[in-house]
């Protein structure tokens, strides 16, 4: 890529971050921000890297922006994808892309012609411990893997969440917008493939927002047989040490590791990575990074340069997110704390 400078249309989620301090860390200049609602969060982000606000975000697609990210209304993603590919400019979206089946298709008809490349922020495969894991998963250190069990509690902070995240339409829901990550960590750390979804999604809380739900556990059947279970709330107390206590727990016929992805409350705030195999006991495993970020790799692929992240990993994740909300039951119990 010869154009070192990038843009930004949409700024509804701080995710956006992760991509302008990457860009920045690459060399790349950020020449605009375009953000037509949320511009408390906009100025925010503008004013901490320095980067002009726009009013029209036709002018951050002309000849001299190489790239674009964008974190829209998750529903409106897929517009500034097709926006992007009308420009010839390829795009970073925060997760998800897409919500539905018909997004899905779009996303899918974009793909197809081949005009631009699309990224997604799918950043956990470029967690340092989740990155080892996989490392030692094909080094056969774990044997094979029969199970794999994630929990994502997240804090909610609902006061400082904007409207269109509490309405499925616009949000995609708690399965989707949070499982996804979740989806394609399953086929990417077994090498196989998801053959069945079944779960249930769960709301008592909120009833102003009739379409908000916060809870749900998944059960899903991989192409071998093994069975993997994943689970994500809203539930993360206020005063908790971290936003969400993310856990990771790969069962495999010769080993087991434990990730903790926030750390633990009483050792610090550090990833942890434990494991225990036939060979070696319980002991905290050091992590290695991955060879680059997830925007270097999404600028390899621009480049023509093989990636850990391609346009079939995004689209096979958001199919499973999306096939499994049309699956899952969605269940009301006795409303708490209202």
């Amino acid at each position: 890529m010869n154009a070192k400078t990038y843009a930004i249309i949409g700024c509804q989620h701080g995710h956006i971050e992760i991509f302008i301090q990457e860009m920045r860390e690459l060399g790349f200049a950020c020449i605009g921000l375009y953000e037509r609602d949320n511009r408390k969060l906009a100025e925010a982000i503008a004013g901490k890297y320095g980067i002009p606000l726009v009013e029209d975000c036709e002018r951050l697609l002309g000849d001299e922006v190489g790239i674009v990210g964008c974190a829209s209304i998750n529903s409106e993603k897929i517009d500034v994808i097709e926006l992007c590919e009308r420009h010839g400019k390829s795009v970073m979206v925060d997760k998800p892309a897409v919500v539905d089946e018909a997004g899905l298709e779009r996303l899918k008809r974009v793909v197809e012609r081949g005009r631009i490349q699309v990224g997604m922020l799918l950043t956990e495969r470029f967690r340092p411990s989740i990155h080892t894991v996989k490392k030692h998963i094909d080094e056969g250190r774990l044997g094979d893997i029969v199970g794999i069990g994630t929990r994502k509690p997240h804090r909610l902070n609902a006061s400082s969440r904007p409207d269109w995240f509490f309405v499925k339409e616009q949000c995609g829901g708690i399965l989707i917008d949070l499982l996804v990550h979740d989806f394609d960590l399953l086929r990417w750390l077994t090498g196989k493939e998801i053959k069945r979804i079944d779960g249930v999604v769960d709301k008592n809380m909120l009833p102003q927002h009739p379409t908000f739900y916060n809870t749900v556990n998944l059960q899903v059947v991989m192409e071998d047989g093994a069975v993997m279970q994943l689970y994500a709330d809203w539930h993360t107390p206020e005063k908790n040490w971290t936003w969400g206590d993310g856990r990771i727990f790969v069962t495999g016929t010769k080993g087991f590791a434990e990730l903790r992805l926030e750390g633990d409350p009483l050792l610090g705030k550090e990833a942890l990575l434990l494991e225990v195999t036939d060979q070696a006991e319980w002991a905290k495993v050091p992590s290695e990074a991955p060879p680059w970020t997830i925007s270097e790799d999404f600028v390899r692929r621009i480049d023509g340069y093989s990636s850990i992240l391609t346009h079939e990993c995004i689209l096979k994740a958001s199919e499973a997110a999306i096939v499994a909300d049309s699956r899952a039951v969605y269940t009301t119990s006795e409303m708490k704390g209202v």
